[in-house]
């Protein structure tokens, strides 16, 4: 049965037809594609892409003046010099904190259960978290700047932990500060 199999593959490979002009040597293989362009598009050089390049990132605006590199990628110009400019020009969301108990912010504001967006400011040396709630202000509280980073994972956060019995301590973090303010639980509450 071996014999037989390896004898009917070796008689299948010679009767295989064989185009002469796939061995030669003379071109490479995609001398064979170059007559097959299906689109109508003629082949180009290199020359004339580097060419086409060069005029597409040198462009003209309305008043005949020319505006360089327009339309370069992001990455391509990236250096170490200009990192502190990309990070301050990304878009900064604000972090989003359940609040799971009535927190009182003061004598007369508690600030009710639920999802807020987190802003804290720093104005004339004192820093405010700052609650929102479908873009109304709902609270703010004062808080105390730290270097500390609580061990958070990102760079900007926002969030809460115990701090005793009858308070919790929020955190806030960005890449201009970081705050945290310990607030009183509302114990009044109807729960």
């Amino acid at each position: 049965m071996k014999k037989n199999f390896a004898l009917f593959f070796i008689l299948l490979l010679f009767c295989l037809p064989v185009n002469s002009e796939e061995f030669s040597t003379s071109g490479d293989m995609w001398d064979n594609f170059a007559d097959q362009n299906t689109y109508g598009q003629k082949p180009v050089t290199d020359e004339e892409f580097d060419k086409a390049l060069k005029k597409k990132k040198i462009k003209k605006n309305f008043w005949g003046k020319e505006i360089k590199n327009k339309n370069i990628p992001k990455g391509e110009e990236f250096r170490q010099s200009n990192e502190t400019d990309f990070i301050t020009e990304v878009p900064k969301e604000l972090p989003v904190l359940l609040i799971p108990v009535e927190l009182i912010i003061d004598e007369s504001t508690v600030l009710p259960i639920g999802h807020y967006q987190v802003m804290a400011e720093k104005k004339d040396g004192i820093v405010r978290i700052k609650f929102y709630q479908s873009g109304n202000l709902a609270g703010e509280i004062k808080a105390t700047e730290t270097n500390d980073d609580f061990n958070q994972e990102t760079v900007n956060f926002a969030n809460w932990f115990e701090h005793g019995t009858d308070k919790i301590r929020v955190i806030f973090g960005s890449l201009d500060f970081n705050a945290f303010a310990d607030v009183y639980i509302n114990k009044d509450s109807d729960r």
